[in-house]
């Protein structure tokens, strides 16, 4: 019996899980936004002392308040990346329902632990923000896996699905909106643990019980009886323009984190990924030094950056569709679809590291009007590298493993960026806060992320000089 519906569920799959990303998976990074609400309602107010100043007139001094909520979102920020690694070995071992419905327990009780909160419970604040964001980050694990239902067009759903993780920021800015017309921010987290109601409907009906394989076998559907019928037939034809290539033994786990390829990959990732949590956290010090303390052009420019980071989903396709470009083109003989696929990735490596040195070129000069192109190649460039690290791993390694390996990549990464911290306390007690020197340092350094793209084109061209001389 044939299956007239499903190309139309296949959409409406990927159509709530790009809402789902956008509008659940990573609020942690609205942070700035949630912040203002939190302050306005008294959270850590008790941490606030008057002060006595040289002229005699007393000032209230929040400074350990603020400390205190940055505090919070670093430990729920490292979290978001540190927690794939098991995130990931849980999604591999036990497919999409079992890490599904974990990642939604986790999610909806931080959102009701933030709506049980009070500023006398404020420390809930700590293991809210942190389920937030763990429970988000697998959320977006188990979402990557819908590219495979769209096979031409793979990697641009893959990184348009990431792209909306960033974007999703905007959740906590609109909570601000509103909050300002007297809804309770209460409220508002309750509405949204309610929601996990829809992320469960669309675990079961939408998504199956392990994984959405790739290649997509023919006649593949999801959430329909049609699926059971059609199981002897699944294997998928070979087409005119698919030569046949030997059969080539996966990789274990452990050859794939021991290879040149991971290694690097990881280098590529970890330099940019601390590029751009630096230029984050040392943002505000900066605006205030080259607008000469003047408050209202430092508002104008955060203002501008705010609004900046929620464009990542609409460039984060054109990732996917650089790696997406050689998709229904004939293969050269003997050149398998993975061949294809990493032989179309070595140019994404390469503009991102690209994107990367003139951001951090940018972001060392110092000229204030200069910082809206920085802004604008910032999320650009965030939106390529973290789309293109998913689209990487799941086109140069088994599939088997790519939970354990995305949740590993992120894991390091993750360490790697706590090396913002000393970066911090140099530009404040060495340089006089003054970033110059390690924007330098950092612009240089990111010269490592070009080693990738070029290791990964090297590789190519060998493996098309080894099928040139085997048919020779």
């Amino acid at each position: 019996m044939a299956c007239p519906k499903i190309k139309p569920l296949f959409f409406f799959t990927f159509i709530t899980g790009l809402v789902e990303c956008l509008c659940f998976a990573g609020v942690i990074f609205g942070w700035a936004a949630l912040v203002f609400v939190l302050k306005s309602e008294g959270y850590f107010e008790s941490l606030c002392v008057n002060v006595t100043s040289a002229n005699g007139t007393q000032t209230l001094d929040c400074s350990v308040q603020d400390e205190q909520f940055s505090l919070v979102f670093t430990i729920a920020s490292f979290m978001n990346n540190f927690s794939t690694l098991p995130s990931g070995f849980l999604y591999d071992r036990f497919g999409t329902l079992v890490a599904r419905i974990c990642a939604i327990c986790i999610y909806t009780g931080g959102m009701l632990m933030v709506a049980l909160s009070s500023p006398a419970l404020a420390i809930l604040l700590f293991p809210a923000m942190s389920c937030i964001a763990v429970g988000g980050g697998l959320i977006l694990i188990s979402n990557i896996q819908v590219g495979n239902l769209f096979g031409s067009r793979r990697f641009t759903v893959i990184t348009l699905y990431n792209g909306a993780f960033d974007s999703s920021a905007a959740l906590f800015f609109f909570l601000k909106l509103i909050h300002e017309t007297g809804i309770s921010f209460h409220a508002f987290f309750l509405f949204v643990a309610a929601c996990s109601v829809i992320h469960l409907l669309r675990t079961f009906f939408l998504l199956p019980k392990d994984f959405i394989p790739h290649p997509l076998p023919e006649n593949y559907s999801i959430g329909s009886p049609c699926s059971k019928s059609k199981t002897p037939e699944l294997a998928p034809k070979k087409l005119p323009m698919e030569p046949a290539v030997p059969d080539i033994p996966e990789k274990t786990f452990r050859e794939c984190i021991v290879s040149r390829m991971f290694i690097l990959h990881l280098v590529w990732l970890s330099v940019m990924q601390l590029r751009h949590y630096l230029f984050i956290g040392t943002l505000n010090p900066m605006l205030h030094r080259l607008s000469d303390g003047d408050p209202s052009q430092v508002s104008q420019y955060i203002n501008a950056f705010s609004i900046t980071q929620m464009c990542g989903v609409l460039c984060a396709p054109w990732n996917g569709l650089i790696m997406d470009r050689h998709k229904g083109k004939p293969r050269a003989e003997g050149m398998s679809e993975q061949e294809a696929d990493l032989n179309s990735s070595w140019l994404s490596l390469l503009l991102t590291a690209l994107q990367c040195l003139l951001f951090s070129l940018c972001a060392s000069i110092p000229s204030l009007p200069l910082q809206y192109l920085t802004f604008i190649l910032q999320v650009l460039n965030r939106s390529f590298l973290y789309g293109g690290n998913a689209a990487f791993l799941n086109v140069a390694f088994p599939s088997c493993h790519f939970g354990k390996l995305y949740g590993l990549v992120m894991s390091v990464s993750a360490l790697v960026s706590l090396l913002q911290y000393p970066c911090f306390t140099l530009v404040k007690d060495v340089l006089g806060g003054d970033p110059l020197y390690v924007n330098i340092a950092l612009t240089i350094f990111s010269l490592l992320a070009f080693i990738h793209p070029l290791s990964v084109y090297l590789h190519c061209r060998k493996l098309i000089s080894q099928r040139a001389a085997n048919k020779a």
